[in-house]
Order: structure tokens, then sequence, then C-alpha cells
């Protein structure tokens, strides 16, 4: 490879490893810029080696937030269990499973979720009282760990944005609360993934590697960052980084 695309790379999974601290999709920038790169490989092998980054990343985030936010570890820990052999089924399943019958379904969600945010400037930033009952708990555990471990797998776009909005909604935790319980569970997710890309053969190892090293970056200034600003970056960031992957996705599947 020339310079100026390590470079590009290491830049990309730096701004990847950012937007994924703050609200997630990193993912959504960083699989482009290899598929392009490396037109040669099958998109699982894009898939894999930015699994490589993404484990680095969001385990990276993940450290950073618990030093400083509190996390509900009686929904984290059963979620994390079961976002890794989750992940690892929904990543078995890839090959198998047309992205184009994701596409329309995740950008009706996305848009739904843009809007919500938006038209409710309270929600995530205020404290809500509402009563977490344990089958509210039990509720999460499964969506994190069950259904959006599987997705992330799968195919991924959003993964972020959805646990954060799970988790706001179900145990009325704010934003800043929410998007460190996510990280929790998206390394996990993406390990279970990563394990299975690898047994398949579809990493690049070293270009992974190295590009981690970028992203633990951008994942450690972007945790920071939002633990600096608040809740209430964490919802501007989420509302456009939401309107970027709609876009993104609705090119993808149109164009």
């Amino acid at each position: 490879m020339e310079l100026y695309e390590v470079l590009g790379l290491l830049a990309a999974a730096t701004a990847a490893g950012w937007v994924d601290a703050v609200v997630g999709g990193g993912g959504v920038l960083l699989i482009p810029v290899l598929l392009l790169a490396f037109p040669q490989y099958s998109p699982a092998v894009a898939l894999g080696t930015n699994k490589i980054a993404a484990v680095m990343g969001t385990a990276t985030a993940a450290y950073m937030y618990q030093r400083r936010t509190k996390l509900d570890r009686s929904v984290l820990l059963p979620a994390a269990g079961l976002a890794v052999p989750f992940g690892a089924l929904g990543a078995l399943s890839a090959s198998s499973v047309p992205t184009t019958y994701f596409r329309p379904v995740i950008m009706g969600l996305l848009i739904t979720v843009a809007l919500f945010v938006a038209f409710r400037p309270s929600f995530g930033v205020q404290q809500r009282t509402i009563l977490v009952t344990p089958r509210r708990r039990h509720a999460a555990i499964l969506i994190a760990g069950v259904g959006i471990g599987f997705y992330d797998g799968v195919f991924g776009p959003g993964v972020g944005t959805f646990l954060i909005i799970s988790f706001t909604t179900l145990l009325a935790t704010q934003f800043l609360e929410s998007a460190a319980m996510a990280k929790v569970i998206n390394a996990s997710s993406n390990l279970g993934a990563l394990a299975v890309f690898a047994w398949q053969g579809n990493v690049l190892w070293a270009l992974g590697l190295g590009m981690a090293v970028g992203n633990i970056a951008g994942a450690m200034i972007g945790s920071r960052t939002a633990m600096k600003r608040g809740s209430g970056f964490v919802r501007i960031v989420l509302v456009l980084v939401v309107t970027g992957m709609v876009a993104k996705m609705a090119f993808d599947q149109f164009a």
C-alpha cells in the first residue's frame, strides 16, 4: 500500500472511533473506506477487518466511560454475556442474509429514532422518574444481548444508536449513561463476530491491528468529549449520525 492510503485508513479509523465512542455508527464510515481500498476482497473481509478495530475501540470507550459513569451491572453483565454468542451467530448468518433485506427496515427505524429524538428535546437529557421494574430490566437484557447482538454480527449499522435508545427508554437513563452501557454490549458483540470472521479467514490482521491504533485514539477522544459535554451533546451527535447513516443506506439501496 502507498503511504497516503495507509494514512487515509488511519484517519478514517480514528474518526470512526470518535463517532463510535459518542453514539455508535463508526462502521458506517470505516467499512465503505475498506471496500474502496480493497475492491479485490469480498465484503466479508471488510467486515471482519473492521471488527478488529471495532473491538479495540469499543472496549477502550467502555473502559473510559466506566471510570466516570454509573453503569447498571445487573443489566450489563447478562446482556454482554449474551451478546458474544449472538454476535457470533449473526456473523455466521451474514453471508446467507442479503443486506438488501435489512436496509429498508433499518432506514425506517433510524428515521423514526431521529424524528423522535429531534422532537422530544428532554428525552435522554433530563432524568425521568419512572419505576424500572424487573420486566423492563429483562427486556433490556434480551433486546441488547440477543436482538441487537445478533444484528451487529449479521449487518451492524446503527447498533450504538439502537442500544442507546433501548437503554434510555427501558431504564430511564440519560444519553451519556446509555452510551456508556452501549459500549460494553457493542464490544461484546464485536468480539463474538470477530471470532467467527477470523475462523472463516476473513480478517486482514496487520491492517486491522494498525487501524485499531487509530480507533483506540478516536475512542479515547470521543468518550472524553462526551463525558465533558454531557447528554445534550450526545443527543445532537446522535441525530447528526443517524441522519448520515440513513443517507448512506439510502444511497446503497437505491443508487
